[in-house]
């Protein structure tokens, strides 16, 4: 039997390029991975694996007659192992910074060693795969799992040593030679290192093998196979008052046209409630299960109260609902481009197949109802749109979506977002149609159209036996004290708020004419934003971003948001009619 021994960061391992299967390895192709932190009994069968292999076949260490083989470090060091069928078939051990003593110590002063060890690198070590079942997936897993292992653990750099015939795979996923080396046997071992974000950025190079692993492994650690990137949202202007709110002055200095918060203030009812009752607001705990909050907003829209959940504003919801109904398995339908959270928590934190209903820019991306009726036949777990459409702006009318729903599997649950729909009218929502529905859930925001996206309150709207489960997850004070109350108070007050929509959309139409005289292409839209298509002779959206921040307008770059985004496009938020003047003058200016 012969190993995969790679005494290092190891992490680069996809070793042998085309390693030759042995009788038998067929099924080793096929079987399913359990990977875990090593148990007393994987330790004791990793023990006499390191003695066969380490010992009597490769000589690097004295045989002995107990045929099981560690170290020092084995008191501390934290083994990863692969087990087919309750069969160990690989494994690489960890050693943590706690204790300060590596195995590179036996052999190098540590002033040869590029690594800041106040810092606390750690150090990976006897990667091993079974000749039984080594090829490039088996060792490709255990390295990344090492390097996965380290990263949530809050290392910031890894250290070991590694064959000096693999070290073209080593550099290939980020490793770095230091120059010294030894010889342990006939194996020469070269000294490595590297810092976690050159592993995280070349890790990410190799999708398809990732992909391929976390098909076929059953990942049981604390954290996932992938660590979830952050969703890029606007408020890059809290780069300007500070994210310490230590500039909060410069707030009318600068223009944050790359979130989409109201231009207007919340309803006055809201303001003098808090401005009076506010220390006590601020020091008292709010009713546990929004209560009030819930009960309101049931008698405005002429809702059942069972039909309504309550969240800390729509990303909340979003997060806690699917990642409770969904898994790697589930395939998911959402929209090409559209609200970027949505892809976000799909793709990267829950790990679902996620397909892209695209959006054909020539069309001005208006979601073709036939397509998306066609779309919901093809058995999927869930479907997202969200209407009003962020960053396009367009809208299906409740005319049209109704009859499509009626027919969509029931199978199927259809998430509609319905954040910026007031914009449009209160009688386009499909809030009552989802609370008799079996299948089709509204999530609602009451931050954006309320003028509170500082309160972050937000609720789901569907039929009570899809909320059941959702409830039990629900913590209590989900929304703050002040956060309800200025709910409450803002839907007491309709007509305010119906009076700055009806202004949002003058404000709108004339912030269109003014872009299109720069030579933008303005897609038609419906709610408090404007996606344009910037002229192609002038810079890109990322450039022209760029240069709008140094003159205080911040506007959002949707590339994020799909894959049809392209880099021409850009979208503004609407503002008061003075400040989408200065908005004008800043674009004529570049």
């Amino acid at each position: 039997m012969t190993s995969l021994s790679t005494a290092a960061v190891s992490r680069s391992v996809k070793p042998l390029s085309d390693p030759v299967r042995k009788p038998g390895a067929n099924r080793a192709f096929r079987s399913r991975y359990h990977l875990a932190v090593a148990t007393e009994e994987d330790r004791e069968a990793i023990y006499q694996i390191r003695h066969r292999i380490y010992a009597s076949e490769l000589g690097q260490h004295s045989e002995n007659a107990s045929g099981r083989l560690c170290d020092r470090l084995d008191e501390f060091n934290i083994y990863l192992v692969v087990k087919v069928e309750d069969e160990v078939v690989g494994f690489v051990s960890l050693t943590p910074p706690a204790k300060g003593d590596y195995s590179i110590d036996k052999y190098f002063d540590r002033e040869v060693v590029p690594v800041d060890f106040e810092a606390g690198p750690f150090e990976i070590r006897l990667l091993t795969v079974l000749d039984s079942h080594r090829n490039r997936d088996l060792a490709f897993l255990l390295g990344y799992a090492a390097y996965r292992w380290v990263e949530a653990h809050g290392g910031t750099q890894v250290v070991g040593m590694g064959r000096r015939e693999l070290a073209a795979l080593y550099r290939k996923v980020g490793l770095k030679f230091a120059g010294p080396f030894v010889h342990s046997g006939a194996v020469r071992y070269d000294l490595m290192h590297a810092s976690i974000g050159d592993i995280a950025e070349k890790t990410r190079r190799h999708p398809g093998l990732l992909s391929r692993i976390e098909a076929r492994t059953d990942w049981d650690l604390s954290f996932p196979i992938r660590r979830p990137s952050s969703c890029f949202h606007g408020g890059a202007f809290f780069e300007a008052v500070g994210d310490g709110f230590e500039k909060l002055d410069r707030r009318d200095s600068i223009i944050n046209a790359d979130v989409l918060d109201a231009w207007f203030p919340p309803a006055p009812g809201v303001i003098e409630t808090l401005k009076e009752h506010l220390p006590w607001l601020l020091r008292t705990s709010p009713p546990t299960d929004c209560g009030g909050l819930i009960r309101t907003v049931a008698e405005r829209r002429g809702l059942r109260e069972a039909t309504l959940l309550p969240g800390a504003g729509s990303s909340d919801l979003i997060f806690r609902a699917l990642r409770h109904w969904l898994n790697p398995r589930s395939r998911v339908l959402i929209l090409d481009p559209t609200y970027g959270e949505y892809g976000h928590v799909l793709s990267e934190v829950i790990g679902c197949q996620v397909d892209r209903l695209a959006l054909d820019p020539e069309q001005n991306f208006r979601v073709n109802p036939a397509d998306w009726e066609e779309a919901l036949q093809r058995g999927y777990d869930l479907v997202v749109l969200v209407n009003p459409n962020s960053p396009t702006g367009r809208h299906l009318s409740r005319d049209l979506l109704e009859p499509i729903l009626r027919k969509a599997p029931a199978g199927t649950r259809i998430w509609v977002d319905e954040t910026y729909i007031d914009y449009v009218g209160a009688e386009e929502s499909l809030e009552t149609f989802a609370a008799e529905s079996e299948n089709v859930i509204v999530c609602k925001s009451l931050s954006k159209v309320l003028a509170l996206s500082g309160a972050r309150a937000a609720y789901l709207c569907a039929g009570p036996h899809q909320l059941e489960a959702l409830r039990a997850l629900t913590p209590p004070w989900a929304v703050s004290l002040p956060g309800q109350v200025a709910v409450v108070r803002a839907l007491e007050d309709p007509n305010y708020y119906q009076a700055r929509y009806s202004e949002t959309a003058v404000l709108r139409r004339g912030l269109a004419d003014q872009l299109t005289g720069l030579g933008w292409r303005v897609i038609p839209g419906v709610a408090n934003f404007l996606l344009c298509e910037i002229p192609g002779e002038g810079p890109g959206a990322e450039e022209l971003v760029s240069r709008c921040r140094k003159q205080g307008l911040f506007l959002r770059n949707p590339g994020s948001m799909g894959s049809r985004a392209g880099n021409r496009l850009i979208r503004v938020a609407v503002k008061d009619a003075a400040t989408n003047r200065r908005m004008i003058e800043i674009l004529k200016s570049l």
